[in-house]
Parts: C-alpha cells; structure tokens; sequence
C-alpha cells in the first residue's frame, strides 16, 4: 500500500495524528522509499497533500535528521512557494538538518534571510534556529552569521526575545559571547520576571563559552 494513503486527508482525518504515526513509522523503519514517496507529495496540486507530506517529512526530520537531509535543495526551493504552509514547514525542516548539511545551507543563506525578512512568525522562529545552528558549526560561518543574528536579537519583540535568544546561544563563543550578554542585558531591562528568569538561564549557559 502506498505510504500516501495514511496521511491525515486521505484518512478523511482533519488532525494531524495520522500525519506523525506515519512519520514515525517511515523514521524509525528508516523507509527512504516511502519518505522518497512523501517527497514527491510535495509536488501534487492539492494543497491538502503538500500540507500533509511536509508536515511528515519535518516530523521525520525531528526524530532522524538524516533520513531527509538529502533533500535540503527541494525544502530551499519551497522557501519561495506562494503556499505559507509550505514556506514555513520547509523552514522546520531545514532547521532539523541545519547541523548535517550546514555548507549546503550556508551557501544558500541568502534565501534564508530572504525568507526569514518576508515570513510569519514560525518561518522566523526556525530561521533563526537554522541560521544559528549553521553559525554553530564553524567559524568562518559564524562571523558572517552572528552579526545578523546578534542585530535581529536587539531588535525583535519583546514577547519573542527568549526564545530567540535560546536559539541563537547555540553560536556564541569565546570571541562574541561579550557583545551577546550586552544586548541580553540590555534587553532584560523590559522584560517581564518570567521573561528574565529565561534569559538569566541563556546567559550563564554563553558565559561558559
């Protein structure tokens, strides 16, 4: 039976349970013909498809990185979709294979920030995410990268600060930790002691950088 009658739509299900059963099951039998399958779903003109095939494919990406890693081009290509879902369901993937494929997607920063600038809210919050984990991983990276993601945590909402700040701490070493806890503290000024607390955490953890 072909994997794409158990997603949700074509159960006749509006939940997205069938959706992560399948991804679970695709991931931890390690079915790249299936998931190759999923793949292709992206493709289809029904938007109920694409929605359930990428919502599968990054559930994968949560529990097997590597099992979807391989596609990093076709989720790059889907940054420019007119289908938000697509858009921001890609960028969930990437952030899952950020680590595995970090050169590829450096490359490709462009359509990151491009992406990340024109987004909702999830697009950015996994943006964010990717972009730090690629600066994560070398140093060369990290001095093209850090200086957006330093700018981006000075200037975004305040609601959205510690969570963002969780992410890009990922990136923070011995040569730019300083200029992170200054725009932390600078920050902490307006926020709220749950908000704090939060960001009291992230800045211990960069110290130790």
């Amino acid at each position: 039976m072909s994997v794409m009658n158990k997603l949700s739509h074509s159960l006749g299900r509006r939940d997205e349970v069938p959706n992560q059963e399948l991804a679970k099951e695709l991931a931890t039998t390690e079915n790249r013909t299936g998931i190759q399958e999923i793949v292709e779903g992206l493709k289809s003109g029904d938007k109920k498809t694409q929605s359930d095939c990428i919502k599968v494919l990054y559930e994968i990406g949560y529990i097997n990185p590597d099992l979807i890693a391989e596609y990093v081009d076709d989720f790059l290509k889907l940054l420019r979709n007119r289908n938000n879902r697509l858009v921001w369901g890609s960028m969930i993937a990437l952030a899952t294979i950020a680590e595995i494929k970090a050169a590829e997607l450096y490359e490709n920063r462009d359509e990151i920030l491009r992406a990340i600038e024109k987004g909702s809210v999830i697009t950015v919050d996994n943006g964010i995410k990717t972009l730090a984990t690629i600066a994560s991983v070398k140093a060369e990276y990290r001095r093209e990268l850090f200086p957006y993601l330093l700018d981006h945590l000075a200037n975004c909402r305040p609601k959205d600060v510690p969570q963002r700040a969780e992410k890009i701490v990922v990136a923070v070493d011995s040569d730019n930790k300083q200029q992170f806890i200054e725009v932390l503290e600078t920050r902490m000024s307006i926020m709220k002691p749950s908000q704090v607390k939060r960001l009291q955490k992230v800045k211990q953890k960069a110290e130790k950088q």
